[in-house]
């Protein structure tokens, strides 16, 4: 398994908007005529839940503002002064402002929130006196609106991100419980529940898409092992089949992983470590599905398609020279395997190129060369083929699995079409 850890699914939701609210507060003399109040202070408290709220005072004209009210909210505000009597204000909300607050003269008592709040809990939304209410203004109420059309759209989006965490969380631990059981089937099926759930959020799906890819060829190899011990010739033709889907089907997982994870919005990309970690799993992942796939000799033409994207993108990133050759032999071996002489022939050329000795590239390039020379009547690439392939069986060691059937065959060729293995001519000395 390359990855048991789900990266977490994650929404904004954006909601802390502001917007502030302003005024100002005077007081009604006896004679009816009206003046500024200095000094008042302004208490905020919230009505719809219960808190508080940094308070404000008047400035020298009796303006009082609050830089920002949460959008949505429903405050109050409390305000008292010396020589005047206590009032506050109901219904007062995000954005409003010329707010006024008018007081009668009095002992400067100030209200306690509790007072303040029963005071405001019975005041009527038309009352005056020490108890007044804010009206919203037409944009007032729009904004409110607005507001409240994308608080439901993020809550709404929110609880299905819940849902989804909840169903990729499951999905993870049981398809792994399942894996680890051998239970390939059940892994398969809790991934897909999995996968279902988002399949283009890159936090989870490509993870879910490795284990499944995993899973497939873990079933696969578990299949063929099954399948060469048949003997009724219809079973093991259905078993070699299954074999080559699951192994189509895992390719086709990781190219999926792949392209979630290099299409992913960069906003989405929560974690870099776990991103680079999953997609070097899916590289790593894809190119054992093609070495696997050589090695049971069941590959679909849709595991090669992979295998062009992939493995380019695997030499990228792979730093070991060994696994770096093994998957430039394993692209070819799959052109081979599937008799595609030609493409097969020139990606073992081309590991050649760069290193002329390497022992799986020269047997890979002479068996395809054989038999596109015994495909086309092509003497010219049965020599070639027989030189590689004698040049294979020179140094290869004994314990070699193939260096037996390299000899077999050249043998072969001496006899059926009289092509002898020629010696590399040796380099010229220089004078």
């Amino acid at each position: 398994m390359f990855a048991v850890a789900i990266m977490a699914v994650g929404y904004s939701s954006a909601l802390a908007q502001t917007a502030p609210v302003s005024g100002m507060v005077e007081l009604k003399k006896a004679d009816g005529t009206k003046e500024p109040v200095v000094g008042a202070l302004v208490e905020a408290y919230r009505t719809d839940i219960k808190t508080g709220f940094p308070s404000a005072k008047t400035n020298k004209r009796g303006e009082f503002a609050f830089a920002g009210f949460p959008l949505g909210a429903t405050f109050m505000l409390s305000v008292s002064a010396p020589g005047c009597s206590p009032g506050f204000l109901t219904n007062i909300r995000a954005g409003q402002d010329k707010l006024l607050v008018t007081l009668d003269p009095g002992d400067g008592h100030k209200f306690t929130e509790d007072e303040a709040r029963k005071g405001a809990a019975a005041t009527k939304p038309a009352s005056t006196g020490g108890g007044q209410s804010a009206e919203l203004t037409a944009e007032q109420k729009k904004a409110q609106a607005d507001y409240e059309a994308k608080k439901a759209e993020v809550e709404e989006k929110n609880k299905k991100a819940e849902n989804i965490n909840a169903i990729v969380s499951r999905a993870v631990k049981e398809g792994n419980d399942a894996f680890t059981a051998k239970n390939y089937d059940l892994a398969v099926a809790k991934y897909d529940e999995g996968i279902a759930a988002d399949p283009q959020f890159v936090g989870s799906a490509p993870i879910l898409l490795n284990n499944k890819s995993t899973a497939l060829t873990s079933r696969a190899v578990d299949n063929y092992n099954k399948a060469i011990k048949l003997t009724d010739a219809t079973e093991k033709v259905a078993a070699y089949t299954s074999v080559k889907k699951d192994l189509a089907d895992a390719a086709d997982g990781y190219l999926k992983s792949w392209n979630v994870l290099i299409n992913a919005p960069a906003t989405d990309i929560v974690d870099k470590a776990n991103y680079e970690a999953t997609k070097l799993g899916a590289l790593r992942g894809a190119k054992d599905t093609f070495w696997k796939g050589v090695r049971t000799e069941q590959i679909d033409p849709s595991l090669i398609e992979a295998a062009k994207v992939l493995i380019p993108e695997y030499l990228k990133i792979e730093t070991d020279p060994a696994k770096k050759a093994e998957a430039n032999v394993t692209f070819a071996d799959l052109y081979r395997v599937v008799g595609d002489s030609d493409n097969a022939i020139a990606a073992y050329k081309k590991i050649l190129e760069t290193a002329p000795d390497d022992q799986d590239a020269m047997l890979g390039a002479g068996l395809s060369l054989v038999n596109l020379g015994y495909i086309n009547n092509d003497k010219t690439k049965l020599q070639e083929g027989a030189n590689l392939l004698q040049k294979f069986a020179s140094v290869a060691p004994d314990t070699n699995k193939f260096k037996k059937d390299a000899l077999d065959l050249i043998d072969t060729l001496k006899k059926e079409q009289n092509v002898t293995p020629q010696k590399a001519a040796a380099p010229r000395k220089k004078p």
